[in-house]
């Protein structure tokens, strides 16, 4: 076997556990029944991969057959990284009756084009998903198959999910993909996060939704008190709450969200500081919201009354415009700052 070969076999065994890696070499297909059998997955890695990788030689397996390994775990498991969330702008027609043999085709010729040192697999799977895994290479070197780009992309939809992507290689991906989906560019949606599946959902609408009336009332507009008695204050007030919760988050199981991010570029306001006031550069700050599920602890913030009603647009974006990063800046009046409106 080729070094790069050694390499990349034992860095996947150092990466996936064990019962997964056991349930990966069963579905990849290049290893006998009586091979597997005589596998021990109880011992230390080291030894497991010594293993692996005699049985590997023994059967010429080469680096294409690996990094099928690594496309199996990827694809089962796929929570293993950071995805961005990108957008097919200005399709045609064409690319609404586009199949996985035509888009392939389209595509591995396309990117070749842009680069000659490159390595491409790609794989359709049941869910109508094209997986497809890039290792780049240099003007002078070989494509390294130990920093793969994963690029997910359904076929007929306009949305393509894209994990561990160089600056440097972006150009020549958004080409391939905008040539090969016939559409006129990729925009960045600012949708990101470890889970593959929420980002699917959240970018598509793919979760039970409820949508908010189109006049909405402040808390203080309501009737909230049919009843003298307090107990029916309560009973109205929580149901109020909820029924806002459900109106901005949806009402069933939210996509697992980690975190969003807001950029703020904002002028400074207080009276007590000319300075500050005459400051030309705006103020910029990060504020990061982090949860293992947030839209779940955002939806439960605003049913429990910890987070005002009706709810702020900062937050209510997340889920209505399928984001997770968001600018905010003073919107201008002339040379007048408005200080009361933000810009998304």
């Amino acid at each position: 076997m080729e070094d790069v070969a050694k390499e990349l076999l034992s860095r996947l065994v150092r990466r996936i556990p064990l019962v997964r890696l056991r349930h990966v070499l069963g579905r990849w297909e290049r290893l006998s029944k009586t091979q597997l059998l005589s596998l021990d997955f109880t011992q230390p890695k080291w030894a497991l991969c010594e293993n692996l990788l005699s049985l590997c030689e023994e059967n010429e397996i080469a680096v294409k057959d690996l990094t099928e390994i690594e496309m199996l775990y990827r694809s089962e498991y796929p929570d293993q990284g950071v995805w961005h969330v990108f957008q097919l702008v200005d399709t045609s027609e064409e690319s609404l009756s586009s199949d996985f043999m035509h888009f392939r085709d389209q595509f591995k010729a396309n990117l070749k084009d842009l680069i000659n040192h490159v390595s491409i697999k790609m794989k359709k799977l049941e869910d109508e998903s094209v997986w497809i895994r890039i290792a780049w290479g240099g003007n002078f070197s070989r494509p390294n198959h130990l920093k793969p780009t994963y690029v997910v992309h359904h076929l007929q939809t306009p949305y393509v999910f894209v994990s561990s992507l160089a600056n440097k290689h972006k150009p020549l991906l958004f080409q391939a993909l905008a040539l090969s989906a016939h559409c006129g560019s990729v925009k960045d949606v600012n949708l990101s996060g470890r889970c593959l599946t929420a980002l699917r959902d959240l970018s598509m609408r793919q979760y039970k939704q409820v949508f908010p009336s189109r006049h909405q009332k402040r808390l203080e507009e309501r009737d909230l008190l049919p009843n003298p008695s307090i107990e029916n204050e309560h009973i109205k007030l929580a149901e109020y709450k909820q029924q806002v919760a459900s109106e901005v988050f949806g009402d069933g199981v939210l996509p697992k969200l980690e975190t969003a991010v807001y950029k703020l570029e904002t002028k400074y306001r207080e009276h007590g500081s000319e300075n500050l006031a005459r400051r030309d550069e705006p103020f910029r700050g990060v504020v990061k919201f982090s949860s293992s599920n947030l839209l779940e602890s955002l939806k439960y913030c605003v049913s429990s009354g910890m987070a005002s009603t009706p709810v702020t647009p900062l937050l209510s974006s997340i889920t209505h415009k399928g984001r997770n990063y968001f600018v905010i800046k003073d919107k201008q009046h002339g040379s007048v700052p408005n200080t009361s409106a933000s810009k998304f």
